[in-house]
């Protein structure tokens, strides 16, 4: 059976700020501002506005911390 693209996205993890951060070990004030200045792990706004709602992939996150992707804007 072939998976299309859209279901491997599907399929993956979304960890909310809080998750990320706790998974990366830091706090969410940090990694809001790692985001801000682009320089944490990548992420997906769900919503617009300053209180869109964030996503992380938890692989996006495992391999930042590994230090095997930059970070990328929304």
């Amino acid at each position: 059976m072939r998976i299309s693209a859209a279901d491997a996205l599907d399929s993956e993890e979304w960890l909310t700020p809080t998750e990320a951060a706790k998974l990366a070990k830091l706090s969410v004030r940090t990694l809001s501002d790692k985001r801000w200045k682009k320089t944490g792990p990548p992420y997906r706004k769900l919503s617009p506005g300053k209180g869109g709602r964030i996503r992380y992939r938890r692989s996006d996150v495992l391999a930042w911390i590994a230090g095997d992707q930059t970070a990328s804007a929304a």
